[in-house]
């Protein structure tokens, strides 16, 4: 049986365990990171999320993303291909997962969608209240299926990108 998916109150501590596994990560680059940025729910100051430490990493060129496995893998990170999303490069670290990491070219229009989510919940709190209340919602209802809890906030996640370009 899977753990439960399980919510904890936001811990500022997050931001600094983001910052030395940027640190890491620019120690291995070989010139394939363009930008390395702190993103998912605990970037968001003020509400709960699964203690994951979710790392956007901008590659430089597309095949940048399999080129840095070996750096990465001493780093204690495993690749996982695209991990079911195109044009992805995900890594994950720990057991269980401490750290995701999500690798694509900026070009790719999830990237963007990615920090435009994190920006527009930091600047508007009441929307970040929002999603703290779905994904506890969603926690209770799924306890521990992840895949249809990560769905379940997919619809929210398409709003606030319309909000977030100015399409709303």
């Amino acid at each position: 049986m899977k753990p439960p998916i399980v919510l904890e109150p936001h811990d500022p501590g997050w931001a600094a365990l983001f910052d030395a596994e940027r640190l890491a990560m620019e120690s291995v680059d070989e010139g394939w990171f363009k930008a390395i940025h702190h993103v998912g729910s605990t970037s968001i100051p003020g509400i709960a999320a699964k203690p994951i430490i979710d790392i956007l990493v901008s590659l430089n060129r597309n095949e940048d993303g399999p080129a840095c496995a070996d750096a990465m893998r001493k780093l204690g990170y495993e690749y996982r291909g695209n991990g079911g999303i195109s044009g992805r490069h995900y890594y994950r670290k720990g057991n269980p997962h401490t750290h995701h990491i999500h690798m694509w070219v900026e070009s790719n229009p999830e990237f963007g969608q990615h920090l435009r989510f994190r920006d527009f919940l930091r600047s508007h709190p009441a929307e970040a209240q929002a999603y703290e209340t779905l994904k506890k919602e969603l926690a209770e209802r799924f306890v521990s299926d992840t895949l249809s809890y990560s769905l379940a906030k997919d619809e929210f996640c398409q709003r606030i990108d319309r909000l977030a370009r100015g399409e709303e």
